[in-house]
C-alpha cells in the first residue's frame, strides 16, 4: 500500500473522497462498535477509560468543573489512537497519515482554546491577555499559529514515519521481523495520541487561566455590590 499518496477513490456529489476519507469513515464504525460492544460485555472499561482521561484533563487544567472539557478532550483522544493504530489492520491506512487529517484536528484545538477562553474571561477580557503588553500582540499570535503547526507536523511525522519503516521492513522480510516494529508502531500510536491529548489540555489551561489578582478584585466588586 502506498503511504505517501491519496488517491481519489470516488465521487460523492461531485466532491472527490479520498482513501483518508473512507479510512475515516471505517474508523468511526469500527469505534461505535467496539464501544457498543464494551457497553455491552465490559461496562466497567467505558468507567476506567473516563476515569483515564479524566485523570489527564486534572492534572492539566486547575478547574473545579471539568464537564465542559471532557466531552471534546475524550472525543481527540479515542479518534487518535484509533487513527494511529488502524494502519496495523492489513489493507487499512492511518487516517493520520494525511497531513490534511492532523491539520484538522489541529485546527479543533485552536478554535476550541479560544471558545473556551472566551467563555471564561469574556471576549475583551480574554483579549487583554493577548496584549499585555500591547507590544506582544503580534508575538503571540505568531505563537498560536506556529503551535498550531506543531501539533499537525508531529502528529503527521510520526505516524508516517512509522508506517514507512513497517512497509519498508516488510517488503524486505516479510515474516517474522515486522512484528518487533509493528509492536512499535502501536506504541508510537498511542503515545502520539497521550501526547496531543496532553498537548491540547496544555493549550486549553493556557486559555482558561485566571489571573489571582484580576479574580480578587472581580470578587471584591462583587461583594461591593451585593453590600450596596
Amino acid at each position: 500500500m502506498d503511504i505517501a499518496t491519496h488517491p481519489i477513490m470516488f465521487y460523492m456529489f461531485g466532491l472527490p473522497i479520498k482513501d483518508t476519507v473512507v479510512m475515516t469513515w471505517i474508523m468511526m464504525g469500527i469505534i461505535i462498535i467496539t464501544m457498543l460492544l464494551i457497553r455491552k460485555f465490559k461496562p466497567g472499561l467505558l468507567e476506567i477509560l473516563l476515569e483515564f482521561i479524566s485523570g489527564l484533563v486534572r492534572d492539566v487544567l486547575y478547574e473545579d468543573n471539568l464537564n465542559p472539557y471532557l466531552p471534546l478532550i475524550g472525543s481527540l483522544f479515542i479518534f487518535i489512537l484509533f487513527a494511529n493504530i488502524l494502519s496495523v489492520v492489513p489493507a487499512l491506512k492511518s487516517p493520520t497519515s494525511d497531513i490534511n487529517t492532523t491539520l484538522a484536528l489541529a485546527l479543533v484545538v485552536f478554535f476550541a482554546v479560544h471558545c473556551f477562553g472566551i467563555r471564561k474571561k469574556g471576549l475583551w477580557g480574554y483579549i487583554k491577555t493577548f496584549s499585555s503588553p500591547i507590544y506582544l500582540f503580534p508575538l503571540e499570535i505568531v505563537g498560536q499559529l506556529s503551535r498550531t503547526l506543531s501539533l499537525t507536523i508531529r502528529l503527521f511525522g510520526n505516524i508516517v514515519s512509522g508506517d514507512l519503516i513497517v512497509a519498508i521492513v516488510f517488503s524486505l522480510i516479510p515474516v517474522i521481523a515486522p512484528i518487533p516494529l509493528i509492536a512499535l508502531s502501536l506504541i508510537t500510536g498511542i503515545l502520539q495520541a497521550y501526547i496531543f491529548t496532553i498537548l491540547a489540555s496544555l493549550y486549553i489551561a493556557s486559555a482558561v487561566e485566571v489571573n489571582i489578582e484580576e479574580a480578587q478584585i472581580k470578587e471584591a466588586k462583587k461583594l461591593q455590590r451585593m453590600t450596596s
